[in-house]
């Protein structure tokens, strides 16, 4: 499989996830989330465990970027850490695997390096993103042969807390483009359709939106601060 085979180049991924406390919690639902965003024109799908992916996987035929949330105890690694997950993930037959590669430790002690060497051995079939928080980490995914770059850890890791991906015109962005030869999508924090196109005027190879599109008690929040917000300020 190679990337420019999936027609991502300068498109829309759509993130359709939900966590177990969430209302539309449901991998039924998450297909249908995905119909609904291929319907709208989006050229991907980014999902969270084999289950939804399997659900999903039955709805559309778009390439879909596969992870796995679970937590290890306190460990801060929880996209895909291990190679359980990998495991789980290669057998929904999804194209690409995305997994935490910031510079924090593992739960089972791997390191990132080892990692990759052993999912490339075991699964040559799978392209890589890297999920990162800095350009260093961006730039050590590089180095250990990532298929794709991906900014989604931004303001999520100790290094990078309060931080937004959006923040000084996606100056992260920028920075990784600048300095990363390998792909780079823009994901995290992307909550309008200027954000999203401003993202590819700056030469990212895609762009992943969830929660703006996929989340609605997000959406409705954002709402409501907003309206709250401007009738405090009229007085």
């Amino acid at each position: 499989m190679k990337l420019d085979d999936l027609g991502l180049q300068g498109k829309l991924i759509v993130s359709c996830q939900a966590l177990e406390h969430e209302p539309l919690y449901s991998s039924f639902i998450m297909s249908k989330m995905a119909l609904a965003a291929q319907q709208g024109g989006a050229a991907g799908i980014r999902a969270n465990t084999a289950e939804d992916i399997t659900e999903i996987r039955k709805e559309v035929n778009l390439p879909v970027i596969g992870i796995v949330k679970r937590n290890y105890g306190n460990h801060p690694v929880f996209i895909t850490p291990t190679l359980r997950e990998i495991a789980e993930l290669a057998a929904t037959g999804c194209e690409i695997v995305a997994l935490d590669a910031t510079n924090r430790p593992r739960p089972d002690g791997m390191s990132l390096s080892e990692l990759v060497q052993q999912i490339r051995r075991q699964y040559p079939q799978l392209l890589l993103m890297a999920d990162v928080s800095t350009i260093e980490e961006g730039r050590e995914a590089e180095r250990l042969g990532f298929d794709l770059i991906s900014a989604t850890l931004v303001g999520y890791t100790e290094q990078t807390q309060g931080q937004k991906l959006y923040d000084n015109d996606f100056a992260i962005l920028k920075e990784m483009l600048q300095h990363i030869s390998t792909p780079i999508v823009a994901e995290g924090n992307i909550l309008t359709p200027e954000m999203a196109a401003r993202c590819l005027e700056l030469g990212v190879y895609s762009v992943v939106v969830g929660g703006a599109i996929t989340r609605p008690q997000q959406i409705t929040e954002r709402f409501i601060h907003e309206m709250n917000q401007r009738m405090q300020d009229k007085g």
